[in-house]
């Protein structure tokens, strides 16, 4: 048997493979891995003093961290296929025959553990140990965290916040107050986020009996908690910008243009919202890093 459910030969069991990497949630954890290395690049002089850094920006650990997550990823996605259609039945297809599922899971798992070893050897075993736990979310979210309200709301992203530190970490060998704040940020914000997407789901999840938050609070009360999240990263984020020097003033803007995005989303069904904020999210990105990078304001 092969690896692809749908067709034969070559083009095929390459669909299926491809089938796997899911951009809209690939990018984010890849994002902030990149953004840890910009951060670290873009060190005030006193961190890099205290550090040894002179904080430059090395591309080729930025690229191996994110390829690491790339598999980490990937590893995440087959195995959420795996478990939700051969497992539990509850999709309706999947791309990967049973014995597909094992080897593309293998194959991303070897690759992973490649990179984790190539960061250990150009950093140091602290850097590797910062990339590990990404894979080991991915690996455990579909069998055991998206069992739960909260590790099913957080598992996706304490992934990125994680992300974040170790591209920091491969590029400083070291961690900052400002990285550490601003990947708290990230994790309650795409909490909030993550609740909402678990919303669009809500008929289905309750009639499988699948505790997301939205069943667990009901859809109302999920909706406030996720939008009362979203609200407190945006608040932090100023309080940042003024309050700690690693993060310049120009990130004050970064709330602004998600709260916009937000108060579209606020007003539409949860599988729109949620495209809606996944979106913001990446603006909200994107302006962050335009701040770290060229400190307007500074």
């Amino acid at each position: 048997m092969g690896i692809a459910r749908h067709g034969r030969g070559p083009a095929a069991q390459v669909r299926a493979l491809a089938s796997q990497v899911h951009p809209v949630f690939m990018l984010p954890p890849l994002a902030a891995s990149l953004f840890g290395a910009i951060l670290a690049g873009k060190l005030d002089p006193g961190l890099a003093a205290a550090s040894g850094q002179t904080g430059a920006f090395d591309p080729l650990l930025a690229g191996l961290h994110v390829t690491a997550a790339f598999f980490a990823l990937y590893t995440a996605h087959v195995t959420d296929g795996y478990v939700d259609f051969y497992v539990r039945d509850e999709d309706d297809d999947h791309p990967l025959t049973e014995r597909g599922c094992r080897l593309a899971r293998g194959g991303a798992s070897l690759a992973f553990f490649a990179c984790l070893l190539a960061v250990g050897l150009a950093v140091n075993w602290w850097a590797a140990l910062l990339t590990l736990p990404g894979w080991l979310i991915g690996i455990a979210h579909a069998p055991v965290l998206d069992t739960n309200p909260v590790t099913a709301t957080a598992g996706y992203p304490t992934g990125i916040a994680i992300a974040l530190v170790g591209g920091y970490y491969v590029q400083a060998t070291t961690v900052s107050p400002t990285v550490l704040a601003l990947a708290g940020v990230f994790l309650v914000v795409l909490s909030g986020i993550k609740v909402i997407d678990d919303a669009k789901d809500y008929d289905y999840d309750r009639s499988i009996e699948k505790r997301t938050a939205a069943v667990a609070m009901g859809p109302d009360a999920a909706y406030r908690a996720a939008y009362a999240l979203m609200a407190t990263g945006m608040v932090a984020v100023v309080a940042l910008a003024v309050g700690l020097d690693g993060v310049p003033p120009a990130a004050a803007a970064a709330p602004a243009v998600f709260a916009a995005v937000a108060l579209v989303a606020r007003r539409a069904d949860p599988g729109l919202a949620t495209k809606l904020l996944i979106r913001g999210s990446y603006l909200f990105l994107a302006v962050l890093v335009t701040a770290v990078w060229f400190r307007p304001l500074a």
